[in-house]
C-alpha cells in the first residue's frame, strides 16, 4: 500500500505516572468517562474481544475488536466509526497505543490510522485524541481535567 492511500495521525505525550497506572486508567471503565468526556468503553479486555465506545445515553459513538494487549505497554485495536455516516464508510481503522517507561514519566503514543487517502476519520480524531490525552495527563497528574463535556459546556 502505497503512502498516500493511507491516513495516519500519531501523538505522543509524556505523563508523570507509572506504566501500570496509565495501563488502568486506559482500561478501566470506571476511570474512562472523567477524561473520555463523559463516554464509556466497554470490553472484556483481552485479544479477540469486541469493544465499544458510547455516550451515556447508549449511543455507540464507535465499536471494533482487541487485537493485541501486552500491559502495561501495547494495546491495538481495530476500530470504526458509528454515529456519522461519512466516517463510518471510510471502513475500519486501526489505533495503536504505546507505553514507554521514561525516567518518572511514560511516553504515550497513540498511532491511528485507516488504509483511505485523506480520511475524514483521521482528521476527526486528530481533533479529539490531544483533547482527551490532554485530560487524561492532568486527571492522572493532579486529579483535574482540564477540559470540561460537551454536556457540562451547552449547560
Amino acid at each position: 500500500m502505497s503512502e498516500s492511500a493511507t491516513s495516519t495521525f500519531v501523538y505522543v505525550t509524556y505523563i508523570r505516572t507509572t506504566p501500570e497506572r496509565l495501563w488502568s486508567a486506559l482500561t478501566d471503565p470506571a476511570q474512562m468517562p472523567a477524561y473520555w468526556f463523559g463516554v464509556q468503553i466497554t470490553s472484556a479486555w483481552k485479544p479477540g474481544a469486541p469493544w465499544q465506545m458510547a455516550y451515556p445515553d447508549g449511543k455507540v459513538t464507535d465499536a471494533g475488536t482487541i487485537l493485541e494487549m501486552e500491559p502495561p505497554k501495547r494495546l491495538r485495536l481495530q476500530w470504526q466509526h458509528q454515529l456519522r455516516p461519512e466516517l463510518k464508510q471510510e471502513g475500519v481503522a486501526e489505533c495503536l497505543l504505546e507505553l514507554e517507561p521514561v525516567g518518572q514519566s511514560v511516553r504515550l503514543t497513540v498511532t491511528h490510522s485507516i488504509a483511505q487517502p485523506q480520511s475524514q476519520l483521521i482528521q476527526a480524531v486528530s481533533g479529539g485524541w490531544p483533547k482527551i490525552l490532554s485530560n487524561l495527563k492532568s486527571l492522572l497528574e493532579t486529579g483535574e481535567i482540564v477540559l470540561e463535556t460537551a454536556a457540562a459546556k451547552a449547560g
